[in-house]
């Protein structure tokens, strides 16, 4: 009878000992990450967090998940896979933020065809590092390899956080009115969102590559995987000082679709043209891609990834407090009454 050799999980594709290798690796970077509420550690099919409810009157837990879109198409470009994971945590703790709360831990989702240890490695540090600065626990998440499903070198992440805030802190934006003070805090860049229409303005229009140097003697992958900016470390340090009455992640739908996501009827936002500098990056691309202005603030956060709300009263302490943790911030309009709209001006 003929011999036929015998099948096992590595020939369908699948390493679980490169799995295991991760598992290693990823246990002297994840602790570094955790808070005190943390009760277990890697390795189990669920993660535990204690929560300390005497600290609050009316707890409100806050979730949000997201992932980090085709910017990672120009990490698989430039082999460079140590910040994309910053981008993950910063696109959800931002969002949780934005309601007053602080992030308490973070779970991700990594698949991937083939696992490569050093790339997976390279990943949840950087997810690691976002978590530290946010202040918040990596406390699970799953790394799957699937083969054919994503081409040699490509992989996928999303990301899971839950925070927390009192019910009497909750920043709804129903106390936005007439008069209150536009404030915008500085991105760092692209952030991530947009990365469609970048790449097809830069890689298939100005046949660019991630190598060529477009301004600054930085490159492009340089410029285009520069993190998404983490504001909670310092908007928790304003909330104690200040009354925010609404605040805004700009991601995608830019200053038009985000910021009317947070006004009361009857008013709208004006912001001021000219307010704050728009990025070298935003310039670049409407001008190579002969894009209109409107669509640049309708896409992209152009130089302001964080919108506050304030009483013109509470102006300068937030000015002081964002200064103190070296954040560009600027008055970039104000709310006043009328139909509900962005209107800039």
């Amino acid at each position: 009878m003929k011999k036929t050799k015998s099948d096992n999980y590595k020939k369908a594709g699948v390493d679980i000992d490169a799995g295991d290798e991760v598992v290693r690796r990823i246990k002297k970077i994840v602790p570094s990450t955790f808070r005190k509420e943390v009760a277990s550690d890697i390795g189990g099919f669920g993660a535990l967090f204690k929560l300390d409810k005497s600290k609050y009157d009316e707890p409100l837990l806050v979730s949000s998940t997201d992932g980090v879109g085709t910017k990672l198409k120009v990490a698989f470009a430039c082999d460079k896979h140590d910040t994309v994971g910053i981008d993950l945590v910063a696109m959800s703790v931002n969002d949780i933020l934005v309601q007053g709360a602080e992030p308490l831990f973070f779970l991700d989702y990594f698949a991937t065809g083939k696992l490569l240890p050093d790339v997976a490695e390279q990943i949840i540090s950087g997810i690691a590092e976002g978590c530290r600065q946010a202040g918040c626990a990596l406390i699970g998440g799953e790394t799957a390899e699937m083969p054919s499903m994503y081409p040699a070198g490509e992989y996928d992440l999303a990301g899971f956080a839950v925070g927390i805030v009192d019910k009497k802190n909750l920043i709804d934006g129903k106390k936005i009115k007439d008069g209150d003070v536009i404030l915008g805090v500085a991105s760092t860049g692209v952030h991530s969102n947009g990365f469609s229409l970048v790449r097809r303005i830069i890689f298939e229009k100005l046949k660019l590559s991630v190598n060529d140097k477009i301004f600054d003697e930085k490159t492009v992958g340089e410029v285009l995987l520069t993190p998404t900016k983490i504001y909670v470390k310092q908007m928790l340090e304003v909330f104690k000082h200040a009354t925010v009455k609404g605040i805004v992640h700009v991601t995608g739908g830019g200053f038009y679709e985000n910021i009317i996501r947070i006004l009361p009827e009857n008013t709208y936002a004006e912001i001021k043209r000219g307010s704050f500098p728009v990025l070298p990056i935003f310039k670049f691309m409407q001008e190579k891609g002969n894009i209109p202005e409107e669509e640049m603030y309708r896409v992209f956060n152009m130089g302001i990834g964080l919108v506050v709300v304030v009483d013109k009263k509470d102006v300068l302490t937030v000015q002081k407090i964002l200064k103190d943790f070296k954040e560009d911030v600027y008055v970039i309009g104000e709310i006043k009454t009328g139909a509900m709209r962005v209107e800039m001006k």
